[in-house]
């Protein structure tokens, strides 16, 4: 027994064929879950949200959605291998006003693993507002692991059933340092409109 046959060989004139790209297929949500479309100026991005699991960051999440809130922001914090935040400010980096912050629902045993969207907050366990983000890798150290304010963790409530590519995407810009922020995209990155599909 040979080797297994070259067919490029036997047929020496045949043109190999180049298959295409694998493309992960779109995730399908849990039924009855929410889904939000993120149009951002690199592109969209779908995601499913968990109200069974985080029904308190969810119903924040939609309500400030329906009310037009994210037209407009930006992702303003790009951490590459991290995340990507956006939800809060303007391109002139100026915050816009919210609703009273939420309950940090990190308890729900959902973690920050690649793909998933959670609530940003301030170094207060009960801060979050408006502001989100998407984990780009898997972040144990975003995680609850216990109840004190370092162990607490951040409240996840979704993940992007499609368009990762474009969180990537917004990952891998150049960033900068601005006024007191760092970590800011030097070519803003708008959320041109963010709308519930379901």
């Amino acid at each position: 027994m040979g080797a297994p046959a070259d067919s490029a060989n036997q047929n020496p004139g045949a043109v190999p064929v180049q298959a295409p790209p694998l493309q992960a297929p779109a995730l399908e949500p849990a039924p009855g879950n929410p889904v939000a479309l993120i149009s951002t100026s690199l592109g969209d991005i779908t995601i499913e949200l968990f109200k069974d699991r985080a029904p308190v960051s969810v119903a924040n999440f939609l309500q400030y959605a329906n009310d037009g809130f994210y037209s407009g922001t930006i992702f303003h914090r790009v951490k590459p291998a991290f995340f990507i935040q956006g939800g809060g400010y303007t391109e002139t980096l100026t915050e816009k006003p919210t609703r009273a912050p939420i309950q940090n629902e990190a308890t729900n045993g959902l973690r920050n693993t690649r793909g998933t969207v959670a609530m940003a907050r301030r170094a207060s366990l009960r801060s979050a507002t408006a502001q989100f983000y998407i984990n780009l890798v898997d972040n144990r150290s975003l995680d609850h692991t216990g109840f004190s304010p370092s162990d607490f963790g951040y409240a996840v409530f979704g993940r992007v059933l499609s368009g990762m590519d474009v969180a990537d995407r917004i990952g891998a810009v150049a960033t900068a340092s601005s006024g007191d922020m760092e970590d800011v995209p030097v070519e803003p990155v708008f959320i041109k409109s963010l709308r519930v599909l379901k």
